[in-house]
């Protein structure tokens, strides 16, 4: 039994709830290595960089959050986080800096708030992806949020999923247009039609058994599989039970879905969730995806008459409580209160009537968070990094950041490209997923060591999904510019306007 299975053996990681308040009176240096494993269960991660003060990762199905919400989550930033926030891979927001003492009332106002951390760390079901404009867009066959909070409902809080063999990850869409990375996920249930009796049913196709880390990409394998909006909820539930119960724990690079899959192969799965549904399930609809990529930047009518949308790039995800409580003000002067984050770590103030866009982009913060990036910036992601990740090898955000400003300057205008970097092979900046994925290394330059990268070309997700191929190994970040000046080359120019909205008529 690895170190892992032994703790949670000894102790439900949910349990150490009980503890909080005893560790915030006796402080940080007191807490067990055990219980410090154990807080991830909680949401609260102690991390080397930044020793005597903890992250919280919040969870936010579809990443959608009320401006109160917002409001809250830049009040704890200013206050604790030493202004400063991130926007994660999977629609959620990472508070920094927080100390033990803290954690108790934080969670309490989180609560308060309609917010929780629980359960966005170690063995179990991580934040639900879905995409950011459900229920917004006009391509979609239907709304998917009210899917994933009444997943989140099954299962945040209940320990029949929280000793899973390894994280598990979950993504829900009905929009046709990629956005979400759902071959990468243990669970992906994308947008689909079946036709019975002639009558057209909107549903969702099922496939399993996605990564990115652990060993490198695999994407998941479709069950032929159909389910309904009314049912998915339950169906991704057993899916996670069937991996409690047989998902492989030995060795923890290798306990992902993935491997059992690979192990037992779909049709064996697809029989044992039919088992435990106690029913059949239909064969897989008519994939209703579609070619098109969106990143939802920019301004986009809604399928509502006369509201529309407004992407916001944050760039690489990083955002002052300033901007959090920026963010809620707008929301509630041009919009409906509510804001959605992205896979992409962005963010969507929607709801916004015809005769207030205007206005809107004329708001100071647009210069922050712009809804025009450079093509260089827009496809920009980048994981925590050193600056607060155990796991990372190298600075990522600050390098993106000065990565792409020189790129700016010196290529101009280019085609839409997504530049990922993730500072190790976890893979959490979706590097394999990438048109350029840059994975953080340590390299050896004139008997020194430095920040490096092996880099990834040609990834892109779908229906027609392709791993990344690495073509560069141990390149020294401080070379970057020349090879991505050279990279660039083969993916031509767009023959297209300037990004930008088209504002409608007041």
């Amino acid at each position: 039994m690895n170190k892992i299975e032994a703790l949670k053996a000894e102790k439900d990681g949910l349990d150490v709830t009980d503890d909080l308040v005893r560790f915030a009176r006796e402080g940080w240096k007191t807490i067990a290595d055990d219980d410090k494993e154990r807080l991830k269960w909680v949401g609260i991660f102690q991390r080397r960089p930044t020793p005597g003060h903890f992250m919280m990762r919040i969870r936010m199905p579809n990443g959608i959050v009320t401006a109160a919400q917002c409001r809250l989550l830049g009040e704890v930033t200013r206050e604790s986080g030493r202004n400063v926030a991130d926007i994660t891979t999977r629609q959620q927001v990472q508070l920094r800096w927080l100390t033990i003492e803290g954690v108790p009332e934080v969670m309490a106002r989180l609560e308060a708030a309609g917010l929780t951390s629980l359960q966005t760390g170690m063995d179990n079901i991580r934040g639900i992806i879905g995409c950011p404009a459900t229920g917004l867009t006009p391509k979609e066959l239907f709304d998917t949020a009210p899917i994933a909070r009444e997943f989140q409902r099954i299962f945040v809080g209940n320990k029949a999923f929280t000793n899973l063999p390894r994280k598990f990850n979950v993504t829900i869409t009905g929009c046709p247009e990629h956005c979400t990375g759902g071959e990468t996920q243990d669970v992906s249930m994308t947008p689909a039609i079946r036709t019975v009796d002639g009558q057209r049913i909107a549903g969702l196709n099922v496939a399993v058994g996605g990564k990115q880390g652990s060993g490198g990409p695999v994407f998941a394998w479709a069950l032929d599989a159909f389910v309904t909006p009314e049912a998915a909820a339950a169906v991704c539930a057993e899916i996670a039970l069937i991996y409690r119960d047989h998902g492989p724990r030995e060795s923890r690079s290798k306990s992902r879905l993935a491997f059992l899959i690979a192990d037992w192969g779909p049709e064996r799965f697809r029989k044992e969730l039919e088992e435990r549904l106690g029913r059949p399930l239909p064969p897989a609809g008519a994939d209703a995806r579609g070619s098109s990529v969106s990143d939802h930047i920019g301004l986009f009518r809604q399928r509502q008459a006369g509201l529309n949308y407004l992407g916001l790039k944050v760039p690489v995800g990083r955002v002052t409580g300033h901007q959090l409580l920026e963010l809620a003000r707008l929301s509630e002067r041009y919009g409906r209160a509510e804001l959605r984050f992205t896979p992409t770590q962005n963010v969507l103030i929607p709801h916004v009537p015809d005769r207030l866009v205007r206005p809107l982009l004329d708001e100071p913060l647009l210069r922050e968070l712009p809804y025009n990036p450079s093509e260089i910036q827009r496809g920009l992601v980048s994981c925590t990094g050193t600056d607060f990740c155990n796991l990372a090898l190298i600075d990522t955000k600050t390098r993106a950041m000065a990565l792409a400003k020189t790129l700016e300057g010196h290529l101009g205008r280019t085609r839409p490209l997504t530049v990922r970097w993730s500072g190790c092979p976890a893979s959490c900046g979706n590097h394999h997923t990438a048109d350029v994925g840059l994975q953080g290394c340590k390299v050896k330059v004139n008997g020194k060591i430095v920040d490096g990268v092996h880099v990834f070309v040609g990834g892109r997700g779908g229906p027609d999904a392709k791993a990344a191929a690495r073509i560069l190994e141990d390149v020294p970040c401080d070379e970057l510019p020349q090879v991505m000046e050279r990279l660039v080359r083969f993916f031509p120019r767009a023959d297209r306007p300037e990004p930008g909205p088209e504002v409608p008529p007041a």
